[in-house]
């Protein structure tokens, strides 16, 4: 371990990406290593907020106008686009994770509505499987859960049926990255129609989704996109798509002529049907400042640097016998957290966090490290391993 030290501080030195560092409010002497659960403010966010409360007092409700803030949902919604390889008119952000997913399911549901069969990945994220759940009840569908290796199988066994796929791109306890283009085809190959949770991935794996031909997909603001706690999220859809999506849940942003009040919804032409209510203001542009450090370093570098440093904490961890890596160390194969399986998780984690080093666990037994290149260094994984080594002993 020692002999490493002197080796990280010379990486840390030469790191491009290091000035990127001052653009995040770190506590001092803090290690920030829980970005897939939250990801900290960015240093320009109390600004956008401040500007955003003065352009409220001033204008009032001309704001809406004066200010742009009609057209921050498309506005932020190409920006987080363009992350996630994405062309313009395709992503709308607001409303959380939970409603865009149920959206994008239902949506997605009624693109094929004679195939009955809606499958999901069974290692999601709960709320992924309890709003599968739910969409299947209220729409009359069959549920089959399976996990996301025996994908392939279950679209077979259930062949001219399948409708819409419900799948995480990364899993959120290992952080293993799924192949989102080829699982993606054999969905299509199925007569399928695909659904993505890209919240571990969006900002932090160079998704594709034009080149991948993802139909739909959902992502949360607040891990990787730094946006804050309940940040809004976003919804994708494929241009191809957008003439026939009729979403569940409709509101008076989505509708072609919003102002003239109609007594019923006629969904806007484009992404702006996804739209619904009136957008949470102060979150959305505070997620718009959050996405500046992300989009200078560039999606490439920041993920190259990502997988380096898990590569630095596999070797750092290596000799510990309690400790077994779960996390595939194949870099095709794994997102921007690493999974560690030791006894008493949540007690490590605990340890670590009196320390100054903050991880997060899912008991009883996984601790999760984000290596998120925008902020983290070399010396940061060695300090933390080092505080994880004192914590075993």
């Amino acid at each position: 371990m020692e002999s490493t030290r002197g080796w990280a501080e010379k990486e840390a030195s030469a790191d491009p990406l290091a000035v990127f560092a001052k653009d995040f409010l770190i506590p001092e002497g803090t290690l920030a290593l829980n970005g897939n659960s939250l990801g900290p403010p960015a240093a320009a966010v109390p600004i956008a907020l401040s500007n955003a409360v003065r352009q409220w007092s001033e204008h009032l409700i001309r704001g809406w106008w004066d200010d742009g803030w009609w057209d921050a949902p498309e506005r932020v919604g190409d920006r987080i686009g363009r992350l996630m390889g994405a062309g313009p008119g395709q992503v709308v952000v607001g409303e959380s994770a939970s409603v865009q997913l149920f959206n994008a399911l239902t949506a997605a549901v009624r693109l094929v509505p004679e195939r009955r069969v809606l499958i999901a990945d069974a290692g999601n994220f709960p709320t992924d499987r309890y709003l599968a759940a739910s969409v299947a009840r209220l729409l009359g569908l069959r549920l089959v859960e399976t996990s996301m290796n025996d994908l392939p199988g279950a679209l077979a066994r259930h062949a001219g049926q399948v409708g819409a796929v419900l799948c995480g791109a990364v899993d959120f306890r290992t952080g293993e990255l799924w192949d989102v283009p080829g699982l993606t085809t054999a969905i299509h190959q199925a007569g399928g129609v695909s659904v993505w949770d890209l919240s571990h991935a969006a900002g932090a794996v160079p998704v594709q989704a034009d080149a991948a031909g993802v139909d739909l997909a959902v992502g949360c603001g607040y891990k990787y996109l730094s946006g804050g706690p309940g940040a809004p999220a976003f919804l994708y859809a494929a241009r191809r798509h957008h003439h026939a999506l009729d979403f569940a849940v409709t509101g008076w942003h989505g509708h072609a002529d919003p102002f003239a009040m109609s007594a019923s919804f006629v969904p806007a032409d484009g992404i702006t049907r996804a739209r619904t209510g009136t957008p949470q203001i102060l979150s959305l542009l505070a997620l718009e400042a959050a996405l500046e450090p992300l989009e200078a370093a560039g999606m490439a570098a920041v993920r190259a640097k990502s997988l380096r440093l898990a590569d630095y904490l596999f070797a750092l961890v290596a000799d510990l016998d309690s400790v077994e890596i779960v996390t595939p160390r194949d870099p095709h194969r794994r997102g921007n957290h690493v999974t560690l399986r030791l006894p008493d998780a949540v007690a490590v984690a605990e340890s670590l966090a009196r320390r100054g080093v903050i991880v997060d666990e899912r008991p009883p037994d996984l601790l999760r490290i984000c290596l998120n290149g925008l902020y983290i260094s070399w010396t940061d994984v060695y300090d933390a391993v080092t505080h994880l080594r004192e914590v075993l002993r």
